[in-house]
């Protein structure tokens, strides 16, 4: 479905607009510089110099497709879609990762399409085939994302770098962005016990910090939830997260099984809404 949102795409080069080539292979712009369609169904709109060690890895991408799967954070994907605006036509997912929240919420909003992007193509690999009216396009979340002045009418932030300078950019006036960020509570039984990164007390002062200069705030409210984890959901949640670039195998495998099976395990975020500006009457 990615011809379906190309009219929202720019050129990563020249920041022109692209349109499907001959063949529909592969997009172009006015300057004839041209970006090959996976035929996992994604696009590449990073520029040549870009590095993509930032991004998750195969192993990551699949244990979040099965801990998604597995319904464990079908609260969050929920509270996203009763957040979203009816209206809202054009949704970006910013860190979209496999494309399960973007597809839930274009699940809420049969007239809208979605663009998933990030910089991992084993995501979007999942995130092309995640719903029949997304896109999925390979980008950097730090650099100017190939997405057309104004043309979000909402933008998704999960769990996902957040650049406000270019988000305030893509949002149309009165657009909407809703981010999702971890609470100290966050998985809180499984940090200490298995030796986890935690989250920083400070993380919404930080999430103020960044966006605070180019959005205005509209609220948010918190969503606290027990999951009942096997010991295979445990490995699973603890594989996607950030965790797994710092957790040694053997001894967190030895520390699982330590754990009760299942063990309660609480689920705790932040649902944040922000707007471009007073929204639209």
């Amino acid at each position: 479905m990615l011809q379906d949102v190309v009219e929202y795409l720019v050129c990563p080069h020249c920041g022109q607009g692209l349109a499907a080539g001959p063949g529909g292979g592969a997009l172009r712009c006015p300057e004839r510089h041209t970006f090959d369609i996976a035929r996992q169904g994604y696009v590449s709109l990073l520029p040549g110099d870009a590095h993509t060690g930032t991004g998750d890895t195969a192993a990551m991408v699949a244990a979040r497709d099965a801990f998604l799967g597995a319904g464990h954070y079908a609260p969050v994907a929920e509270a996203l879609a009763a957040a979203a605006p009816a209206d809202a036509r054009c949704v970006v997912d910013l860190g979209a990762g496999t494309g399960h929240y973007l597809a839930a919420v274009l699940d809420a909003l049969p007239g809208a399409h979605g663009i998933a992007l990030d910089i991992s193509k084993f995501a979007l690999r999942r995130a092309a085939r995640s719903h029949p009216r997304a896109g999925a396009v390979v980008c950097d979340a730090w650099r100017p994302l190939p997405i057309r002045d104004d043309a979000a009418d909402l933008v998704l932030n999960v769990f996902a770098p957040r650049n406000g300078p270019e988000l305030r950019r893509v949002l149309r006036p009165g657009g909407t962005l809703l981010t999702v960020t971890p609470t100290p509570r966050h998985l809180g039984e499984l940090v200490e016990e298995l030796g986890l990164l935690g989250v920083d007390g400070r993380k919404e002062e930080r999430l103020a910090a960044t966006l605070g200069p180019y959005l205005d705030s509209a609220g948010g409210s918190e969503h606290d939830f027990t999951m009942l984890l096997d010991h295979e959901a445990v490995r699973t949640v603890v594989g996607m997260g950030p965790s797994a670039w710092h957790t040694d195998r053997a001894a967190l495998a030895e520390r699982i099984a330590g754990l009760p099976d299942p063990v309660p395990v609480t689920a705790s975020v932040t649902l944040s809404r922000f707007t471009n500006g007073p929204v639209a009457r």
